[in-house]
């Protein structure tokens, strides 16, 4: 039987302060769902003790960085019909995990490089019974296995460098039809210049996060009509 996290009311982080500010950013979220961020959250900071695994370690901030931060991409993953997601480069679980937990019709393969990372999000998964999310340990450029026999509706990004490294390192992943999201602090206008000239700029979304004083964009990108990927 897996040892639950224990919760800690006091704490910044609290399931109702997840539900009231994840309701400022229009994702409305179930007492349930919201106490699972909260087990998030804790399972996080214990790791992170230990493992390094974030730089942010106050409880505001991860609220704000990191829950927050993520929940904000949710407004682009309606909830239409089920999608198959992947965080690139996903780190500790950041945005997969907090998606999963707030999307639960989605399904999502977190992958990432670095092992210490990935053995987090495996006990985030099976501590917060996500059932909608894979872990897969490798790099995006050698992805191989039953996680990538299909390719992905939303590919997205939270620190995976810049946009055309997002695209490159990503582009045989991305279904027929699919779009790349990648998060952004300051609008990166050259960045968004150096794109090849087969990828276009679907929208950008200028977002305001609870309790973060700083700016972040979502950067939405497609294969322009005639280069969408051959069937592999």
């Amino acid at each position: 039987m897996q040892q639950r996290t224990a919760l800690d009311p006091s704490s910044p982080v609290s399931a109702y302060s997840i539900c009231v500010h994840a309701r400022q950013l229009g994702v409305v979220l179930s007492d349930a769902q919201c106490e699972r961020l909260e087990r998030f959250s804790a399972l996080l900071r214990r790791w992170n003790r230990t493992h390094n695994l974030t730089a942010i370690t106050r409880d505001q901030e991860i609220l704000s960085h990191h829950l927050l931060d993520s929940l904000s991409l949710a407004v682009e993953l309606p909830a239409a019909r089920a999608l198959r997601i992947l965080d690139a480069g996903a780190g500790a679980g950041l945005p997969g995990i907090p998606l999963a937990i707030a999307l639960p019709a989605h399904h999502f393969t977190l992958i990432d490089a670095v092992a210490k990372k990935c053995a987090f999000t495996t006990q985030a998964r099976v501590e917060l019974g996500l059932t909608n999310v894979e872990v897969v340990h490798g790099r995006l450029e050698a992805s191989r296995g039953p996680a990538f026999d299909s390719r992905f509706d939303v590919i997205v990004s939270r620190a995976l460098g810049s946009l055309p490294t997002f695209v490159s390192l990503t582009r045989p992943l991305l279904a027929s039809g699919g779009r790349w999201i990648a998060m952004k602090g300051q609008l990166p206008e050259h960045e968004i210049e150096q794109l090849p000239p087969d990828v276009t700029v679907a929208r950008i979304v200028a977002l305001e996060v609870p309790l973060l004083q700083q700016e972040r964009h979502l950067i939405v990108l497609q294969p322009a009509a005639s280069s969408a990927s051959p069937p592999h």
